[in-house]
């Protein structure tokens, strides 16, 4: 059977990443429970093609 809550995937992408122009993408798939946190999460996260601890943003 399936699991019943509101826990959701979330994909979190880089913010400064765009602006660098350095090719590809940081992206972390976690999971938030949408019941607490409605609206979009931003983390701190590595970004390892900048090689630094970068703000992530929830895209979907």
């Amino acid at each position: 059977m399936a699991k019943k809550g509101n826990r959701v995937q979330v994909i979190l992408e880089c913010t400064e990443h765009k602006a660098s122009g350095k090719p590809g993408t940081s992206r972390y798939i976690t999971t938030k429970n949408k019941k607490n946190t409605p609206e979009r999460m931003e983390l701190k996260k590595f970004n390892p093609i900048l090689k630094k601890v970068t703000l992530h943003k929830e895209i979907k």
